[in-house]
């Protein structure tokens, strides 16, 4: 009962098919076992995983004690994720919590539930065949954070009315960054100012985007959601008081580092 209640806990997917050969793997292990993937490196992760070991406690499950953690880290590199996965799956995990980056997980098992989170509209972002009937092995929160570009595009607009150029700061190896540059784009349109999108694949690349864009006249940043991203919150925004460019993000974590303004959801309370 306790397995049952710790996967109600995580998004209601005890009422998902694929739970039926958990009861199986319960008579092999008496502790069932919890993967957590993460793009990010073990120490840029620990302020998401604190929250998901606090639920599990709320629950009546302590790692250690009565279930044990599996932990995966790509630390930044994207293309170890589906390996990541396939190991956790191998492993016979009761769950999957993937955050942000669960498309290798969706890939790597039809049968383990797979708990994401999303900063997109999870439906086309192929994660969920619709919000009222997940279906699948799948389910998890969203909140849209990807899909508020405009909105934050509008608030810097209004701390820094004189802008001419907007930016927009985009992980190109990132799945989540082909369908924020279209809403940036929409948006720039309805707006009729000029967008620049800052394609970047590392560190040095972030500050070499920032640099080149800051010679811009009266120019403003917008930062993409991206894991890559708020794993770099002191970073960024001090590249951004460095060159001078009044940039808006998508996490409170980059306001708490000395960002400008932020507008999106808590990733940690979700």
């Amino acid at each position: 009962m306790k397995r049952r209640a710790f996967i109600a806990l995580l998004g209601g997917v005890a009422a998902m098919p694929a739970l039926s050969p958990l009861g199986a793997r319960a008579q092999q292990s008496a502790m069932p076992a919890i993967g957590f993937l993460s793009s990010r490196s073990k120490q840029q992760a620990q302020h998401l995983l604190a929250p998901v070991l606090a639920g599990l406690q709320q629950a009546g499950f302590t790692v250690e004690e009565n279930c044990t953690l599996e932990e995966r880290y790509a630390d930044g590199h994207y293309d170890r994720l589906p390996e990541l996965a396939k190991s956790l799956v191998q492993q016979r995990v009761a769950v999957i919590v993937a955050g942000g980056t669960s498309n290798a997980a969706i890939a790597a098992t039809k049968t383990i539930p797979i708990v994401f989170t999303s900063g997109l509209d999870p439906v086309p972002a192929g994660l969920v065949s619709s919000l009222s009937r997940p279906g699948g092995n799948v389910t998890g929160v969203t909140f849209y954070s990807g899909a508020l570009g405009g909105k934050r595009m509008a608030f810097l607009r209004q701390v820094a009315p004189d802008t001419a150029t907007f930016g927009l700061l985009v992980n190109r190896a990132s799945p989540l960054a082909a369908p924020q540059v279209e809403d940036a784009n929409t948006a720039a349109a309805t707006i009729k100012c000029n967008l620049q999108i800052l394609n970047i694949d590392s560190n040095q690349d972030i500050e070499n985007a920032i640099a080149t864009f800051a010679k811009s006249p009266n120019a403003a940043l917008l930062v993409a959601t991206d894991p890559y991203f708020d794993s770099r919150t002191k970073e960024i925004v001090g590249l951004t008081a460095t060159y001078a460019v009044p940039t808006a993000y998508y996490l409170r974590e980059f306001v708490q580092a000395g960002g400008l303004i932020s507008y999106g959801a808590s990733i940690t309370d979700i």
